[in-house]
């Protein structure tokens, strides 16, 4: 009893510490699309010059991912992961002194080299570090910590820079970074990474599958169809929500004339919907077991909001309601997506493949902003909503196909 209970109490503080980490990088996702006004009338930029920096940001971010996947399982996560927090500090302290396009260029190359390193240090941490009947918790705790993190940026740039000015938000941003910073480095023995036994575990868990067959390369795992797979169902869904991220401000000023700083707390919404779907949908992954159910009949639903938004005849008031059931929709999504990953990861590999499979966020997210500004520059609003709708449809075939290659979803109950 004692043994299991300081083991519960172990998990529930990697957990806490992970999750704080990754809601610091969401976090760092968001502070420069609330500021687009600011910088857009600061240093005349155009809309798709805005989301050429969002572009560039996860770009940088989908290479250091996948090149950090590798770091990890040759020299630990914990240091990657001190590495990665510096950058986005020095990131947000460029952005606050940019006198240019040039700088603002600048921090966002810093910022994706620093964002590129969490999900493959959190799954890898998380995947070694908590015991396997918590898994579907910590991965839905570690989700609601970077909705948590989506919903607070909008609020917290757009509120400093409204009673200051835009430089002293990016300050604050570096500040409460550092602070971050220095709570997990006094934390930093819960986050030891034993490098050694997770060679020796894939080690031996090959030679039990395989006895007498030559170890594969460590590049082995890029051959299985269900890594891919994850990696498609990752590009499209990052590309529509960093997207609406981006630009759903500005269209909804322009389909319903509602203001920007209204939009912007629309986005706080959509990720406090978020956070609270995560919730139930680790409840969900716990118990159904069926996560290709879970998210093709969310995304189903997420489909028919956002081309409702894109119709022009919501009401007001249904607004703020529809961005709250989006976000809804998106978190339930989040822990059967883990999941899935979980199915197409070999062991011992870990950290290589969520860097593969995690870079498909970041070049979604390159993609998508890039997509849309020339859209939005263009006058075509409604065709943001209506885009973010067909890349969720394109989703939904993935997630069959990985639970069908993948392996027997009850050995992660086990």
């Amino acid at each position: 009893m004692t043994v299991a209970l300081s083991r519960r109490a172990s998990d529930v503080r990697v957990i806490g510490l992970i999750s704080l980490a990754h809601g610091s990088s969401h976090f760092f996702h968001l502070v420069l699309p609330p500021m687009f006004p600011w910088l857009k009338d600061a240093f005349a930029l155009s809309y798709a010059e805005l989301g050429l920096l969002m572009s560039v940001f996860f770009v940088v971010s989908c290479m250091a991912q996948a090149a950090s996947g590798f770091l990890v399982d040759r020299i630990g996560a914990r240091p990657v992961l001190f590495g990665g927090i510096g950058l986005l500090i020095l990131a947000a302290l460029v952005y606050s002194q940019s006198n240019g396009y040039a700088m603002l260029l600048m921090g966002a190359v810093i910022a994706g080299c620093g964002n590129g390193i969490f999900h493959p240090v959190d799954y890898t941490l998380i995947n070694h570090k908590v015991s396997p009947p918590n898994l579907p918790y910590a991965y839905s705790m570690h989700g609601v910590t970077g909705y948590l993190g989506w919903a607070a940026a909008p609020a917290f740039m757009v509120a400093i820079a409204q009673f200051s000015d835009w430089r002293i938000a990016f300050l604050s941003a570096a500040l409460l970074e550092a602070c971050i910073f220095g709570v997990l480095w006094l934390n930093r023995n819960y986050l030891v990474d034993n490098v050694k036994e997770r060679h020796e575990d894939a080690h031996a868990s090959n030679q039990a599958s395989n006895p007498g067959v030559v170890q594969e390369s460590a590049f082995a795992f890029l051959k299985l169809t269900a890594v891919w797979l994850c990696w498609i169902f990752f590009f499209f869904s990052m590309a529509s929500t960093s997207s609406l991220q981006s630009f759903s401000p500005s269209a909804l000023l322009k389909i319903y004339e509602l203001p920007v700083n209204v939009g912007n707390y629309y986005l706080t919404l959509l990720a406090l919907g978020s956070a609270a779907g995560v919730l139930v949908g680790g409840y969900l992954a716990a118990k159904l077991h069926s996560p290709e159910r879970i998210v093709s009949s969310f995304l189903s639903i997420t489909i028919i909001l956002c081309l409702l938004l894109a119709t022009g005849f919501i009401s007001l008031q249904a607004i703020p309601i529809i961005f709250c059931a989006l976000g809804f929709g998106y978190g339930v999504i989040a822990p059967s997506r883990d999941l899935l990953v979980k199915l197409a990861t070999p062991k011992g590999v870990a950290g290589r493949v969520y860097g593969i499979v995690y870079s498909g966020i970041d070049l979604g997210a390159a993609v998508g902003p890039f997509i849309f500004g020339f859209f939005m520059d263009a006058g075509l609003p409604k065709a943001l909503f209506m885009g973010i709708a067909l890349f969720q449809l394109m989703i939904i075939p993935t997630v069959f196909r990985v639970r069908n290659v993948g392996a027997p979803l009850e050995s992660l109950a086990k």
